[in-house]
């Protein structure tokens, strides 16, 4: 039953294909058809992407290991060098030594934090990018349905020289906006791939956008459907 508990990237990009399909036989000729094949071609990133924010880079970890590890023999090797016995040492080179030591603390630590987050902050960059075509992809799906009015379509009117042509009738434009609505439903899908994989706070509030974006271009769309 734990199958039913995450998405399926195989159904997903099925459902998706179909879809392609479908537009493709509908309206061949319309940018549409152009928009869903782009969405197709960037799902399989998208689950790629997905996949390898759960899986360990080994090569950077090993680097990172290599190089913390280095940095605290040095820092320990800088500390074993300050001599203060209590009688002999000038106080004034000790503390001098001491405020040393203490910068090469912090940066040391400033260093170890950077390289501690390195590998989460990689796969931030790249799940953010896949996740920002999405969203292009949601704003240009909503652009393709923005003329689609139902009104003009039902009631008819005199065009003018700068109406955009309304040749699809009450039963192709409502097939039309349908496509776009499942269009966004699955954009909003494939961007909540990446919650079976990430746990990071940024990667999870851009796939929340991205979700309410695609949700809120959806809303309008149905609202015109409710109309035809």
């Amino acid at each position: 039953m734990q199958k039913y508990r995450t998405l399926d990237k195989t159904r997903l990009i099925e459902t998706l294909t179909r879809l392609d399909t479908r537009i493709r036989e509908r309206f061949p000729e319309r940018g549409i058809s152009g928009v869903c094949a782009e969405l197709l071609a960037l799902a399989p990133d998208v689950s790629a992407t997905a996949e390898t924010l759960g899986k360990p880079i080994r090569l950077l970890r090993i680097f990172v290991f290599l190089v913390i590890a280095t940095g605290i023999l040095l820092v320990g090797r800088l500390a074993w060098l300050i001599e203060f016995d209590g009688i002999e040492t000038d106080g004034f080179v000790f503390f001098q030594g001491l405020e040393a030591l203490i910068n090469v603390l912090i940066l040391s630590g400033a260093g170890i934090w950077f390289l501690l987050t390195l590998e989460t902050r990689i796969k931030r960059s790249r799940a953010l990018e896949r996740l920002h075509e999405l969203r292009s992809i949601a704003h240009v799906i909503d652009t393709h349905q923005l003329t689609k009015t139902p009104v003009s379509v039902l009631e008819g009117g005199d065009r003018t020289a700068s109406s955009p042509e309304r040749t699809l009738t009450p039963f192709h434009l409502r097939r039309y906006l349908d496509y776009c609505s499942e269009m966004l439903s699955l954009t909003g899908k494939l961007a909540a791939l990446y919650l079976a994989h990430s746990r990071d706070p940024v990667i999870i509030q851009a796939v929340n956008e991205v979700e309410e974006l695609t949700s809120d271009f959806s809303r309008k769309i149905w609202q015109k459907i409710s109309v035809l």
